[in-house]
């Protein structure tokens, strides 16, 4: 009783904090809408630094924790709203000055447009209609046989059997490449809480620009009914222009009819809404980290096969769609060795040799920034999959972590983290 009296204790004190932060974030975004359009160059200076702080430390407790989103949002549609009233981004003397900051505030506001779940420059219903061609479930994984028999847990055996016969009329270079799992962190757009799928790799042709497909099923738990797990998802790579490779994206879901028929149309022509691609997907198509155990012996080897084939799409882009250098450096970017650092010049604030940005750059696996998913990148660094090869203890595990998300959120003015310098311009 001690013990649950303390809980409730402890829950109340933490409830009440998150409370107090977002009256804060309001209070904050309040005094943005009511900013003053500012002439002089100091002023605007001194407006800009306070707002970034702002947004900042929004966007860190959104980050943090999702009852804070709407929090968040405001902030954004606030700061846009002063910005078009004071019409900042008509003064080519301030766009100069804060060009950073100009830029990434009008792709923040993009994102949070009715018509943009995607988080792209062009409305979801013009993205869904250019694409349709690359994101396109293939038509012999649409067969009623093959529906019903990825539709649960117990019949996936009957599933992989017909992928292995499609296989047998294929070419080596063409073999479907397949395993199923259990995901570490993410689960399934309709149903959060459930992880398994099975990935079919299809592959493309670059010659005839023919994309390559990762299609996931998502799949019920043992003994569950079938229809509990609607989701489909296809990530397509299709090779671009100067090494590249343009990623394109669509969730399906499933529809269980009375009669025994299934049918699969797109997530958003459903009207299920749909999510911002480009905060999970910094990296486009994303690696494959099972549970341990979750693979059958005789598919472990697929895995390696499947995430060696990631390696081929780097650097990946989002095409037209969207301009990934406006959201800036990433989690464990350096700050300028001319700028003081809490840990030494050059250096970040997790140490020497595990800076995130080693890989995750825009000419290699694409900035870790905001906006981005806690879950995501929280289960890549305690989990071991980052820094690739570091041998770390799980408490030097969450100790990088914690190091990584301070440094990149940091609103301190003696010392700035990565988003903040590079806002006001101190990164140039």
């Amino acid at each position: 009783m001690k013990l649950l009296n303390y809980s409730v204790f402890f829950a109340g004190r933490r409830g009440f904090r998150a409370g107090v932060l977002l009256f804060a974030i309001w209070l904050a975004a309040s005094s943005v809408s009511a900013a003053p359009c500012s002439q002089t160059n100091p002023q605007r200076d001194a407006w800009v630094t306070q707002r970034v702080d702002v947004l900042i430390r929004a966007a860190r407790a959104s980050y943090e924790n999702d009852k804070a989103q709407k929090a968040y949002e405001r902030v954004v549609d606030d700061l846009s709203a002063t910005m078009k009233r004071c019409r900042m981004t008509e003064d080519s003397a301030f766009v100069a000055r804060y060009p950073e900051f100009v830029e990434y505030m009008k792709a923040l506001a993009i994102s949070q447009l009715d018509d943009h779940e995607l988080g792209f420059i062009v409305p979801d219903k013009v993205y869904f209609a250019e694409t349709r061609t690359y994101t396109a479930i293939p038509e012999f994984l649409l067969t009623p046989q093959f529906l019903r028999a990825v539709s649960r847990f117990e019949t996936l055996p009957q599933a992989k059997a017909l992928l292995r016969e499609i296989n047998a009329g294929r070419s080596a270079g063409e073999q479907l490449l397949f395993f199923s799992y259990e995901s570490r962190h993410l689960g399934t757009p309709d149903k959060p809480d459930s992880f398994r799928r099975l990935l079919i790799v299809v592959p493309g042709n670059a010659a005839r620009l023919l994309p390559e497909k990762w299609v996931q099923f998502g799949v019920p738990e043992p003994r569950a009914r079938a229809g509990t797990v609607r989701n489909v998802s296809v990530v397509a790579a299709v090779p671009g222009p100067d090494q590249i490779t343009n990623v394109y994206f669509k969730d399906y879901y499933r529809t269980y009819r009375r009669d025994g028929s299934i049918t699969i149309n797109g997530r958003w022509e459903l009207g299920e809404g749909d999510d911002n691609c480009a905060q999970c997907h910094k990296s486009g198509i994303l690696p494959i980290f099972p549970v341990d155990g979750s693979v059958s012996r005789d598919e472990k080897l697929m895995v390696g096969v499947v995430n060696e084939r990631f390696l081929q799409y780097v650097p990946a882009r989002f095409d037209k769609y969207l301009d990934t250098t406006k959201f800036g450096p990433g989690l464990g970017s350096p700050i300028r060795d001319d700028l003081q650092s809490p840990v030494g010049a050059g250096k970040t604030m997790a140490g020497n040799g595990t800076a995130c940005a080693a890989c995750h750059q825009p000419d290699r696996l694409g900035a870790l920034n905001w906006p981005m998913d806690k879950t995501l990148i929280s289960s890549f660094v305690r989990g071991g999959q980052m820094p690739l090869g570091a041998k770390l203890q799980n408490l030097e595990r969450a100790q990088l972590y914690r190091k990584l998300v301070q440094e990149y959120f940091s609103t301190d003015d003696a010392n700035p983290g990565v988003l903040k310098s590079w806002l006001l311009g101190k990164r140039r």
